[in-house]
């Protein structure tokens, strides 16, 4: 984070959640808001591992869609990457509105509007239907924004991290697509598929709603207005933290969407083996999320970022390298070599490369809930935005660079380049000054970046 704090705060930055400055609850009082606080944690999670599911129908779907289209790399890209484009836009207007009108009425009418989209997915023919449609599915991605703030303000600071990083773990929605979504898509069809996830958003709707609460002292007070909450877009950490979270969420979720049709084309797999293998990323990319939130909160969300970026770059490095064929001249004539990642160490890499991700998306949120308390629902809005976006561009980018030099691990390539800026940047906004400050006995919520 940055050193040097602003010399003047607005209303936002600096007002806590009003229900922390309440005096102490009575013993019953208090085993009352706990118990509804892991409630709400419980079908939160629930919801948002629905939500993801939905979100990433395409990755599964569309590579039958694509055949029966005839679709290139890139278009296939657009496809899977359409729902998280509107995913990503609503990001920000439902972390503000959740902040107005609490997480447990956005969420339900989000949901709500989803189902009839997933439905009439399963009745699509052409291109732009399936365009079309896939924007309003979308909105399903985002729930990120709506939950995160929700579970935050049912515990204390101390515990933020922990509350977030196990409702993140709903990101292993992308997992259970892989499970799920082949076994129905083998046994009646790709269009079965929409019409069961349809029936299962509406039920984990009616769970979260009868089993979630409110609490008004959650709700950002109304002399803090629309614009104060927006001025967050003026900050640097803000920026810096986008580009953090368009690695470690938006690569995930590209990632997620990419790789069963990669294990197809590069390895020539069942779809069936294809997704199983392709979940040993999603997996533990979505469920060790809460573990990301525990580490941060007792390292700190720098030492946890820094590190995470440093396996990423490693993993990304060696994902990078093409299958790739040679000859050498020798004493004794031509001998010729492959040198590649088999399918049993691409999927280490992977899984590996996943469990990173986990833990960068939980210490990112962390970085927010430290630094604004009373405004985490637009914070994280806008963060989230920009994670999405990466998921939204990077599919795309995945084809584009494929249909251009025909080499699959140009994914990777892509990838590789983008952890090396947020290296870069990380380094010359947190790391070098590190030492410098607390050299001189200043202040500074940067920790050090080696313990």
């Amino acid at each position: 984070m940055e050193a040097i704090a602003p010399t003047r705060k607005t209303k936002w930055q600096t007002q806590r959640p009003p229900h922390r400055a309440t005096p102490a609850r009575a013993p019953a009082q208090a085993h009352r808001h706990d118990r509804q606080a892991w409630s709400v944690l419980a079908v939160s999670t629930l919801a948002f591992t629905v939500c993801f599911m939905v979100w990433m129908m395409f990755g599964i779907i569309g590579i039958p869609i694509k055949k029966m289209l005839d679709l290139n790399a890139t278009q296939f890209g657009l496809l899977t990457a359409m729902p998280v484009l509107t995913g990503s836009l609503v990001r920000v207007p439902l972390g503000i509105w959740t902040d107005r009108f609490g997480g447990r009425i956005v969420m339900a009418v989000l949901m709500a509007v989803t189902v009839p989209a997933i439905w009439v997915m399963g009745y699509a023919t052409e291109y732009w239907h399936f365009l079309t449609i896939g924007l309003f599915v979308g909105l399903a991605g985002g729930s990120f924004s709506v939950g995160t703030p929700y579970v935050a303000r049912w515990f204390p600071k101390e515990r933020q991290g922990m509350a977030m990083g196990i409702y993140g773990a709903g990101n292993s929605g992308a997992a259970v697509n892989k499970f799920v979504a082949p076994v129905i898509l083998v046994a009646f069809g790709w269009a079965a598929v929409p019409h069961a996830y349809a029936a299962i958003m509406l039920g984990a709707l009616v769970l979260f709603w009868l089993f979630s609460h409110s609490d008004p002292a959650h709700l950002v007070p109304s002399n803090v207005r629309f614009s104060d909450q927006l001025k967050a877009l003026k900050d640097p950490r803000v920026l810096k933290y986008c580009q953090y979270y368009s690695i470690v969420f938006g690569g995930y979720v590209a990632l997620s969407l990419w790789m069963v049709q990669y294990y197809v084309g590069e390895y020539g797999l069942d779809i069936r083996v294809a997704a199983l293998l392709a979940a040993c990323f999603s997996l533990p990319g979505g469920v060790l999320r809460a573990i990301g939130g525990w580490l941060s909160d007792k390292y700190g969300a720098h030492s946890v970022t820094w590190w995470v970026l440093w396996v990423c770059w490693i993993c990304l490095f060696l994902l990078s390298y093409p299958q790739t064929d040679f000859t050498v001249l020798t004493t004794e004539g031509s001998t010729r070599f492959h040198l590649g990642l088999n399918v049993y160490a691409f999927t280490a890499l992977m899984f590996v490369l996943g469990i990173a991700m986990a833990f960068g998306k939980a210490s990112v949120f962390k970085y927010i809930s430290d630094d604004y308390p009373g405004n985490i629902g637009a914070i994280s809005g806008i963060v989230g935005l920009a994670g999405g976006l990466g998921g939204f561009i990077l599919p795309i980018l995945f084809g584009v660079l494929l249909d251009w030099t025909g080499i699959r691990s140009s994914a990777f390539m892509l990838l590789y380049g983008v952890v090396w800026v947020s290296l870069i940047w990380m380094y010359f906004t947190e790391v070098r000054r590190t030492d410098v400050l607390n050299s001189h006995g200043g202040h500074s919520d940067v920790q050090p970046a080696a313990r």
